[in-house]
């Protein structure tokens, strides 16, 4: 059956099913570009997706690079779908004697039947299928709704052997990126949307500079891009791209507002491969995301290079991160010492992360451990921070957190100002072991960390009540910690 052919069934049920109803028994698959069938397919995998007792279709499944300790090569498959849909996964190198999909707490347990593993999902997740515990070869899934806002979908599937990878016209305030491999320079306009096709394979990165009222709408797929770039810029929103191969961050916000990161999914293995980063940034909403990078997967920083300015009002909720290489959350590392030019410091302030899986973390660096990390640095001050419903699977090496004032001449001209009034609700690490002790510490009597609220920790089912050794240093310099 046929999207469009899918289309005017479900059109017709409307007339006789609930409005409840009408969400079910919807897939959308995007044909790969064909010039990709052969550079970019990984053969460990065969994934198919159906709806439910309906016909099966293949997936194409992409190859990226993860971990940068040592490249492995994982897999890829994307779709969207509304209701539910049956997803089958035949694992091609050797036998396994299981199958796991991560995150845990989605509840989704695969059936192995004559050596393929089935599951079902019930609404668009984004997802990791390992097989005997390999994460480093596994199969990463990427969902979506169907997109009502899509324009000339169907049009631009049947059209794919001659639309393919024509360069979309940026004079236009509609700008629309059909199937096919792009590649250019794509510098947006102000008061522009930009719609790009699920079998739109894009070569170069968005350029967001100096403009307002942005959107970025896309099921499309950024491949070795060095970066999409916001930069002084105001209402910007960018809704569903999946980045792989990148060679080093997957998006860079600076000196912007009001900004909105909806459905990111990134994949990265490059050198000081960020994931989501920010520098100086206010009003910020990031959502139902999943971000593995091979160092921190979401940054928030003040002063670095010519960036200049403060940090405020930040939102991160319903995601999943993971760091093969440093930190899922790093706060304040970057800031202003001040000097005749700047004298100003800075401030980063009403910062909110809530319900967010943390799949893995791995820092090699004792003083900068930390799956969650406020390390404040270059006179910064961190103020009015709250985690809250965190759960963190798998700690290779590191803390579960790290709050203290950071002073390295290696990242740093100044140790911060202050770390206060931070609240960490909710949390649970659930992985085998325990990881090294969390910190809290201060560097002199004038700056301090301080008022900081410890509500349901748990550490392997420990839950933090005060200072315990292998669980929670509290060093000196640190005043106010309440444990609940």
């Amino acid at each position: 059956m046929t999207y469009l052919t899918r289309r005017l069934a479900c059109a017709s049920l409307a007339l006789l099913l609930p409005a409840a109803a009408l969400a079910a028994d919807r897939l959308q698959v995007f044909p790969f570009p064909q010039p990709l069938r052969y550079s970019h397919h990984n053969d460990d995998f065969t994934v198919r997706v159906r709806t439910p007792g309906g016909v099966w279709q293949d997936l194409y499944e992409y190859r990226a690079k993860v971990d940068l300790d040592k490249q492995q090569d994982a897999s890829m498959v994307y779709f969207n779908f509304d209701g539910a849909v049956e997803v089958a996964v035949q694992k091609n190198n050797g036998n396994f004697a299981k199958v796991a999909v991560r995150p845990a707490g989605r509840g989704i347990k695969p059936v192995v039947r004559d050596g393929i593993a089935y599951f079902t999902m019930q609404r668009p997740e984004n997802l990791s299928v390992e097989f005997d515990d390999d994460r480093l070869h596994n199969l990463h899934v990427f969902t979506h709704a169907i997109r009502k806002d899509m324009p000339a979908q169907q049009a631009a599937l049947d059209s794919y052997s001659i639309t393919q990878g024509k360069m979309p016209d940026f004079t236009q305030p509609v700008v629309v990126f059909g199937p096919g491999i792009h590649s250019g320079e794509f510098r947006l306009r102000s008061n522009s949307t930009v719609y790009i096709d699920g079998s739109a394979f894009l070569k170069s990165p968005l350029l967001i500079d100096g403009v307002e009222n942005v959107k970025v709408i896309s099921d499309g797929v950024f491949d070795g891009v060095d970066m999409v770039a916001i930069r002084n810029s105001k209402n910007v929103s960018i809704d569903g791209p999946i980045f792989i191969n990148q060679p080093h961050g997957t998006m860079r916000c600076i000196t912007s507002q009001d900004i909105e990161e909806k459905s990111i999914r990134s994949i990265g293995a490059g050198q000081w491969s960020d994931g989501l980063g920010h520098f100086a940034c206010e009003r910020v909403r990031i959502s139902d995301s999943f971000i593995r990078t091979s160092d921190d997967c979401i940054t928030l920083y003040n002063h670095r290079w010519d960036i200049w300015g403060n940090t405020r009002d930040v939102t991160v909720t319903d995601s999943t991160l993971w760091a093969d290489v440093a930190h899922a959350v790093m706060i304040g590392i970057h800031g202003n010492t001040p000097t005749p030019a700047h004298p100003e410091p800075e401030v980063l302030e009403r910062i909110r992360f809530s319900n967010i899986d943390i799949l893995e973390h791995d820092e090699d660096e004792p003083e900068y451990e930390g799956a969650i990390g406020i390390m404040a640095g270059d006179d910064n001050l961190v103020r009015d921070v709250v985690f809250e419903d965190i759960r963190v699977d798998r700690i290779e090496e590191g803390k579960l957190f790290n709050l203290h004032i950071a002073y390295t001449p290696k990242y740093n001209t100044s140790p911060g100002r202050g770390i206060e009034n931070v609240t960490l609700r909710n949390i649970s690490y659930t992985g085998k072991g325990s990881p090294s002790a969390s910190v809290i510490y201060g560097y002199d009597p004038g700056r301090q960390v301080r008022n900081i609220v410890i509500d349901n920790v748990t550490v392997a089912g420990k839950r933090l009540t005060g200072a315990a050794p292998n669980l929670l240093d509290i060093g000196p310099h640190a005043s106010g910690v309440t444990f609940r």
